[in-house]
């Protein structure tokens, strides 16, 4: 069967089994880059090198935020577009978002390295600080142009139904950066400026593997030059789809920002490297469900373009509970094991550990629902919706926790910065429900008009959403 056309006629929980298990095995992959330098640096350079990792985090994740932009944008296009069969529309979408790429992921490296020092202090480093994390950042952002092609267009790999591949980009970076690591920290003593290297050299490769791919011929899309010149509509058509995600990794680096200032106000230098181990933890068990959302996202563009609304509740409703089992799972080993789990990045600091070890109890607090709000939110974008996306992906991460962290800390302190995390949760998710609730009920009629009288419901027709 070809690969796209399966998206519309193969059974959904074989489809979303076969896309979102190399999808979660390549996002658990790409979580190991940051989380593996702050073992390493944990280990090799101590409590100071992984706070310069937690100040270099808000930038790197604003680097992230652009790839995704066009990446996750332009693969939502492509997506519905083949499940409309307009394969020249497809690539010519494909094209123009392998430009913005390479032009925006340049203009980040130049800005960020011209403002470096600014940019430290800004970010909330101490004196003490502060010289690890310019090690770190000055080389990441050098290397900004490897991770934006070999993230952004991998996305389009799993558009063509080949996820496979797609896991193995991931998965060859990780493993070279692994390896690499230790090397550069113990054996050649490179420090800070090892772990930065190890990174963008395991980006490079991946980003000429993905390259190749869509090179050697093989590809449904195929890179053309007369593609690569931008075009304003689709340009428009990219930065529109792709905000709502964009949004939400640009308001993961504010709140980290904030987090990060209040924490040296309250803390200290301690509770900076801590909450570093904590944001780390925590990505190795919110990556998976964005590998469940790279998944289900194809599966349902194509059945929304396809006007197959049944299969679009299916796809969506099995996501929301792989999703959740993934995030009761990890909950649960943060609730049995925390002292176990910051032994990984530091275990010879008595005060690092201590603080660490009450930071995951309070911060997790209810991991559970969050697979529910994350999936939810990535719905309304896979079917062209983001406005709804963007507001209930910001509702968590801006709406409500950066108001929390500005907030809870002058009345609480130290205590206010880690319990604006479950606040957070558990409100977005309220709102969040509330929004799929009336949206499914909609599509459900949709979905009665098209059996009823035989014909589509066309997408302006649902665009209108809630």
């Amino acid at each position: 069967m070809d690969n796209s056309k399966q998206l519309g006629e193969s059974k959904v929980i074989k489809l979303l089994i076969k896309f979102s298990i190399p999808a979660i095995i390549g996002m658990l992959v790409n979580a190991l880059y940051n989380i593996v330098d702050r073992i390493f640096i944990g280990n090799g350079v101590g409590s100071l090198g992984i706070g310069g990792t937690t100040i270099a985090f808000p930038v790197m994740l604003v680097m992230m935020a652009f790839s995704v932009l066009i990446g996750v944008g332009a693969n939502s296009l492509v997506s519905i577009r083949l499940g409309e069969n307009k394969q020249e529309e497809a690539e010519c979408i494909f094209g123009n978002a392998i430009t913005l790429m390479i032009l925006i992921s340049l203009v980040i490296t130049i800005i960020g390295l011209a403002t470096l020092n600014p940019l430290l202090r800004l970010l909330g480093a101490s004196e003490q600080i502060s010289p690890y994390a310019k090690d770190y950042l000055q080389i990441i952002l050098v290397g900004g142009v490897f991770q934006s092609v070999g993230m952004g267009m991998n996305n389009f790999i799993r558009s063509e139904g080949n996820p496979k591949i797609a896991m193995y980009t991931m998965l060859i970076g990780a493993l070279i950066n692994t390896v690499l690591d230790p090397i550069f920290i113990f054996v050649f003593h490179w420090g800070m400026k090892g772990a930065a290297l190890a990174t963008i050299l395991s980006q490079l490769v991946s980003a000429v593997w993905v390259i190749l791919y869509f090179l050697r011929g093989k590809s449904l899309l195929k890179i053309r030059y007369k593609n690569l010149i931008l075009k304003p509509s689709i340009v428009f058509g990219i930065l529109s789809l792709g905000l709502a995600p964009f949004a939400m990794q640009l308001a993961a680096s504010i709140q980290n920002l904030i987090m990060n200032t209040s924490l040296s106000a309250y803390g200290g230098d301690i509770a900076i490297s801590g909450m570093g181990i904590v944001s780390s933890i925590i990505t190795l068990m919110i990556m998976p469900l964005f590998g469940i959302n790279q998944g289900v996202q194809p599966i349902i563009g194509y059945n929304y373009g396809a006007k197959k609304y049944d299969r679009v509740k299916e796809a969506y409703k099995l996501a929301v509970v792989f999703a959740t089992v993934i995030v009761v799972i990890g909950w649960i080993v943060t609730r049995v094991f925390p002292k176990q789990l910051v032994y990984l990045f530091n275990s010879k600091d008595a005060e690092l550990i201590a603080f660490s070890t009450m930071a995951i109890k309070s911060f997790m607090m209810f991991l559970p629902v969050v697979g529910f709000q994350i999936v939810s939110s990535n719905y309304f974008q896979a079917v062209g919706k983001p406005k709804h996306s963007a507001l209930l992906g910001l509702s968590r991460q801006v709406l409500i926790l950066i108001p929390a962290l500005l907030i809870l800390p002058r009345f609480f302190e130290l205590e206010g910065v880690l319990f604006a995390g479950p606040l957070a949760d558990i409100v977005s998710t309220v709102i969040t429900g509330t929004f799929i609730f009336v949206e499914m009920r909609k599509l459900a009629a949709c979905q009665g008009t098209v059996l009823v009288h035989g014909t589509g419901v066309g997408r302006e027709d649902l665009a209108d959403g809630i």
